[in-house]
């Protein structure tokens, strides 16, 4: 069996064996919402904190890699919206979601451990470059179309109520603390504690299972519940489209092998929840969302063992 579909087969496998755990009845879904909160509040973020304090990112372009990549995101974010709106004739609001949910990649549940599976420390290194600006940049882009396409009943926002709304989410948001965190502790160039480090290992280094098996379980609250067609067409952008476009910008920009690896693959990734969440806020679109996430995620384990051996044969 190939690394590659061993790597794949081993982090899908713990996805579904939380999902399995749920649809049994074994572990009750308030048991996936624990673990996830556990997951994204304290280990992930732990796990960022020690890759800014420790990581080399000398060689990662992180202008190049941010351009190509969100360049690719931003294409599929208006093919997503133009798909909802001019071929299932919904409206703008539904064709945010739709945009957003064709470009949200989970990066952070299934990303993280993926990237550190199949390229290592060194993938997710520059992985993590693209988490520390993906969430802020993504949900700023969502609070402003959703303002710009009238959201709200009672007339557009304000550009202060924008950035407020911006900053509740992104400021109390754990993994930026960790990247920020770990950002400031770089600077002052001290060596972290002995003991300090240590638990900060022993917390980061069960960051991927734990997150992989949470987002499984917490799967559980996602159905198809109606939207077929539609969340089917943002799945084959998702999965095909993203990181069709950013293969070839990659390309085209000369990014790093490893680099360009990672871009590609973190595009080919299934949406994250927050397509959902975001939908829930903003109420619009929560079905679609739902639809969207359920098809993605379970597609996703035969895209990303394709797009893994695409960038293997350009990239080496």
């Amino acid at each position: 069996m190939s690394s590659v579909i061993e790597t794949t087969l081993f982090v899908f496998g713990l996805v579904a064996l939380g999902y399995l755990a749920g649809l049994s009845g074994y572990l009750k879904i308030q048991v996936g919402d624990a673990l996830t909160d556990f997951a994204v509040g304290v280990a992930l973020p732990l796990l960022l904190f020690r890759t800014m304090v420790g990581a080399d990112f000398h060689g990662s372009a992180p202008w190049a890699l941010w351009g190509v990549y969100f360049t690719g995101a931003a294409l599929t974010w208006v093919v997503g919206h133009l798909v909802m709106t001019r071929a299932f004739g919904r409206d703008s609001q539904a064709g945010v979601v739709g945009g957003v949910s064709a470009a949200y990649s989970n990066l952070v549940l299934l990303g993280i451990p993926f990237m550190l599976g199949v390229y290592g420390p060194p993938g997710f290194e520059v992985l993590s470059l693209l988490i520390a600006i993906h969430f802020p940049l993504m949900t700023m882009v969502s609070i402003i179309l959703f303002d710009l396409f009238g959201h709200r009943k009672n007339g557009r926002i304000s550009a202060g109520e924008i950035l407020r709304a911006f900053l509740r989410r992104v400021l109390p948001n754990s993994l930026m603390i960790g990247i920020l965190a770990g950002l400031l502790w770089r600077i002052t160039g001290l060596q972290l504690p002995l003991f300090v480090d240590r638990m900060v290992d022993a917390l980061a280094d069960i960051a991927g299972p734990l997150a992989l098996f949470a987002m499984g379980l917490g799967l559980r609250k996602f159905s198809i519940s109606g939207n077929i067609l539609p969340a089917a067409a943002l799945t084959v952008l998702k999965l095909f489209l993203m990181p069709a476009l950013v293969l070839g910008l990659a390309l085209l920009m000369g990014l790093p092998p490893m680099t360009a690896k990672v871009a590609v693959v973190a595009a080919a990734l299934p949406s994250g929840v927050n397509s959902y969440l975001l939908a829930v806020q903003f109420g619009t679109g929560q079905g679609l969302a739902s639809s969207q996430v359920s098809i993605a995620t379970a597609f996703a384990v035969l895209t990303t063992a394709f797009w893994l051996t695409v960038v293997q044969a350009v990239f080496g």
